[in-house]
């Protein structure tokens, strides 16, 4: 696998265009592809058969690409079909999920600790990080919280005023949370209203931003294995396989610059 070949990076919509974000200001010289199934988002209210469904499909398409390495750069795709997918795709890329450095960041930072986690039903309903976070035997707890309005809030703009703020604290007041000593943005869009959440906790709560997170693994792993692209000129590629104006619009809003969105219909 030459050090040249992109990142495939997908997601059920735009929201991972955090993570793409993310890994470009970390290693700006990757060349990345990002493939968004807005045919079928949200993944979070789909069943765990479907979006392993979808996830295959994505894959092929990324290994069509000669992906080096796959990311699966949604949390409800990562809890239903990380492990089909990296049996699917075997040696042919290495697959990374969001959750597992996630996991391996607590191991590290949080033993003894009560934090909350914030995420879609399907996430939160898999209780995938609970019985990650339980397994490490550090004395992790993890308290969460299905924040449903949260991701077509943020997808239709609203993330910076005083509907996201009211709905915010609604969510954020919720008996299941409190006596947290930490809070973990388990969605990728999540990091857009991050802000308003550290203003909620007045700096008394530490926000965890998994982009970030996510992306310094990407960057150990590539350059554990000496897969770093150490070339000046990059290309990024973004698909969907389903488009509207109003979406590639929104798109500068996950990526923080204006991006071409190309059609790429996978599904039958």
């Amino acid at each position: 696998m030459p050090n040249a070949a992109p990142i495939g990076i997908f997601d059920s919509g735009i929201g991972g265009l955090t993570l793409a974000h993310a890994i470009t200001e970390l290693m700006p010289q990757e060349n990345i592809i990002y493939f968004g199934d807005t045919a079928h988002l949200p993944y979070g209210d789909k069943s765990a058969t479907a979006i392993q469904a979808y996830s295959v499909k994505i894959c092929n398409l990324l290994l069509e690409k000669n992906c080096k390495l796959i990311l699966i750069a949604c949390n409800s795709a990562s809890a239903a079909a990380y492990d089909l997918v990296k049996a699917y795709v075997g040696t042919k890329a290495k697959v990374v999920n969001v959750i597992d450095p996630v996991i391996a960041y607590l191991d590290q930072n949080w033993e003894n600790k009560t934090l909350g986690l914030i995420g879609t039903k399907q996430t939160v309903n898999s209780g995938i990080y609970a019985n990650k976070a339980e397994a490490l035997g550090k004395h992790i707890q993890v308290k969460s919280l299905a924040t449903p309005l949260l991701a077509p809030m943020i997808e239709e703009g609203f993330f910076s005023n005083s509907i996201s703020e009211h709905i915010i604290k609604e969510y954020l007041a919720q008996p299941t949370l409190q006596g947290i000593e930490g809070l973990i943005l388990g969605c990728t869009h999540y990091p857009l209203i991050k802000p308003q959440i550290d203003a909620y906790y007045k700096g008394s709560i530490p926000v965890i931003d998994t982009s970030i997170i996510v992306a310094e693994e990407i960057k150990r792993i590539l350059t554990a294995e000496d897969m770093l692209h150490e070339g000046k000129e990059s290309t990024r590629q973004f698909y969907v396989s389903d488009y509207t104006d109003s979406f590639e619009k929104s798109t500068q809003i996950f990526f923080g610059e204006a991006i071409k969105l190309t059609l790429y219909p996978i599904w039958d």
